[in-house]
């Protein structure tokens, strides 16, 4: 098998290609930087241009399976241009796609699209599951239901289509663990908001992993990439100083003070989710950090 991967030398990209390679995958990317390509027998990478609709076409010969994890970064100020950034980035590199399998001979069967839980409402009591067909009225839902229809059009091709919304990634390097890592070394770290709010967390191997399931079993519909036991911020914050050897001594930030340090984009850290894993577990996927403790002590 031979998948085509956007997003290939990101956080989660890299970390999939891997796997891919290790399982006898291999591995089509694309890459906006000429000097990021490899020609290996396993690991092809092709350049591409999304801004002025310029791909190499070649990088579907051969290839099954599409898996779509291109996206500006949304932990970066949200300026009105960068936030039409952070929707054409996804939207614009599946238009891309689309045109690009429309209009040339393909064995593409599958695509799936990375996604987010952020689509959800904040609450602090509803548990979501993936057929609550609701949308967050803010910046962030506004992202995810553009991604997803973008996602959705490959259909019209004949294409079998999994969209995986993905929750807070733990990872060593990058992500937002990194950024919560920073004041707790110094003990400046502090629950945010009320601390209540539940972050539906996910481990990077097993971020990896979900999207690695969905390529060898053919996966279809929407699929919440979040461990089985979501934590709140309070419990992230302490399990993680903890695990650092810190304390956490200071009152929680207010929310007017992280409105006022970060703007809009304040509602990423302030919003809720507490979000179900069980369709993806009755799929047949197996967890291997189920436990925030375990999964931070492998992080840290």
């Amino acid at each position: 098998m031979r998948v085509l991967i956007t997003g290939a030398t990101g956080l989660i990209g890299s970390k999939l290609s891997s796997l891919c390679r290790e399982e006898g995958i291999k591995v089509n990317y694309l890459t906006t930087s000429k000097s990021k390509i490899e020609n290996k027998e396993d690991y092809q990478g092709f350049y591409w241009d999304p801004k002025n609709d310029e791909i190499e076409k070649d990088c579907i010969k051969d290839v099954h399976v599409i898996v779509h994890l291109a996206g500006a970064s949304i932990a970066e100020p949200w300026s009105n241009s960068y936030k039409k950034t952070i929707i054409k980035s996804r939207t614009d590199t599946a238009a891309l796609l689309h045109k690009t399998l429309s209009e040339n001979s393909h064995q593409v069967e599958n695509f799936i699209s990375a996604s987010a839980i952020g689509v959800y409402p904040s609450s602090l009591e509803k548990l979501y599951f993936e057929d609550d067909n609701v949308v967050a009225d803010n910046f962030v839902g506004e992202v995810v239901e553009k991604w997803e229809a973008a996602a959705d059009k490959f259909e019209s091709l004949g294409l079998d289509v999994a969209k995986i919304r993905v929750g807070l990634v733990l990872a060593e390097n990058g992500g937002m663990l990194e950024k919560i890592k920073k004041p707790i070394s110094i003990n400046m770290g502090a629950a945010l908001g009320s601390g209540k709010q539940w972050q539906s967390w996910i481990h990077l191997d097993d971020l990896a992993g979900i999207f690695l399931f969905a390529i060898q079993n053919d996966l279809t519909g929407i699929y919440n990439a979040v461990a089985p036991n979501p934590a709140t911020n309070k419990e992230l914050t302490k399990d993680l100083a903890k695990k650092m050897g810190k304390s956490v001594w200071l009152p929680n930030v207010p929310p007017l003070a992280l409105k006022a340090l970060l703007g809009e984009m304040s509602q990423i850290v302030l919003s809720s989710q507490l979000v179900s894993s069980k369709k993806i577990e009755s799929a047949g996927y197996n967890f291997s950090y189920t436990n925030l403790s375990r999964a931070l002590g492998d992080l840290t």
